[in-house]
């Protein structure tokens, strides 16, 4: 198709050559032949007026005008990607769709596992495939790589639709033989400590509850940093450190490790935890039940497990 002389499918080619900056990598990503993808590109070089991209080395580089002309570019295809992908009508005991689905292993462990066992029995072709949370999360539901992110509110992006799932609160956590958990903890002794902390991503983005604590002033001896929350109980067991954890984790913690759960000793804001997923996918029926399958859960989450769910 063409529109004012442009033929649109140009524009697939160069969104890919744009984010791989190799014309064999795009070939291979959009499975055509190399010959095909230098044929888009010169084309593309005599519509726009411009190189697009210049050989450095073994990578091609983009021109100040084609990186102007990325994000564009990318919102064109991710707003037709939205509206090809769109049903008014879905069907999860007949579906075969796999939902891309960006979120901690925290979220993982106390709202994605408890809805597996749901999904299973009224949705048993329905496929997830979980993507880690990472700095570039909402970079990465602009691209339209993820179909569902799940964050704290703090992250979520202004360019998309967000629903709150539920309201998380944080207590401290530490071994259940740590002296220090024996009696209520003050700010003195929570401070004297040594904790076990949570960085996320190559740029080590801080968690709620760190970076509220380092706003307040609250400055702990962080002595362990780990990647994930899930792991944080099995790093306790034995020492004398202790931890800032999500409750609902906390209280599954302390089921299967010898970990005692104590509130904070100050006042924290509760962290809310919400669900965003593309503009363009605000009327993907098969995502809303998804979104709305979460809901249950948390809806479920004081009547046991997800047999619970309707």
């Amino acid at each position: 198709m063409r529109f004012k002389g442009l033929d649109l499918n140009l524009l697939v080619c160069l969104d890919a050559l744009l984010d791989l900056r190799n014309v064999t990598r795009a070939a291979e990503h959009l499975s055509l032949s190399q010959p095909a993808i230098s044929a888009a590109l010169s084309r593309l070089r005599t519509f726009f007026a411009d190189p697009l991209l210049v050989q450095n080395g073994k990578r091609m580089m983009p021109t100040p005008f084609a990186l102007r002309l990325q994000p564009a570019i990318r919102a064109i295809l991710n707003d037709v990607d939205g509206l090809v992908g769109s049903s008014p009508h879905f069907d999860p005991a007949t579906s075969t769709r796999d939902f891309r689905i960006c979120l901690s292993d925290y979220l993982a462990s106390v709202l994605l596992a408890p809805l597996l066992p749901h999904l299973a029995r009224v949705a048993p072709g329905v496929g997830i495939d979980v993507i880690p949370l990472s700095d570039d999360a909402t970079q990465r539901l602009d691209r339209g790589e993820i179909d569902l992110l799940l964050t704290p509110e703090s992250y979520v992006s202004d360019e998309h639709p967000a629903e709150l799932l539920f309201e998380e609160h944080h207590v401290v956590v530490g071994w259940r033989d740590n002296p220090v958990m024996a009696k209520p903890i003050d700010v003195e002794a929570f401070v004297a400590a040594g904790h076990v902390a949570v960085e996320i991503g190559r740029f080590n983005r801080v968690s709620f509850a760190e970076s509220y604590m380092r706003a307040q002033g609250i400055t702990r001896r962080v002595e362990v940093r780990v990647s994930g929350f899930t792991i944080i109980p099995e790093l306790l067991v034995g020492t004398t450190r202790l931890a800032v954890m999500h409750a609902r984790l906390a209280a599954k913690a302390a089921r299967h490790w010898p970990v005692s759960v104590s509130p904070l000793p100050f006042a924290m804001p509760p962290m809310l935890e919400m669900a965003q997923f593309h503009r363009a996918r605000a009327e993907d029926a098969g995502l809303r039940w998804l979104i709305d399958a979460f809901h249950d859960v948390v809806r479920c989450e004081g009547d046991g497990p997800a047999t619970a769910l309707l």
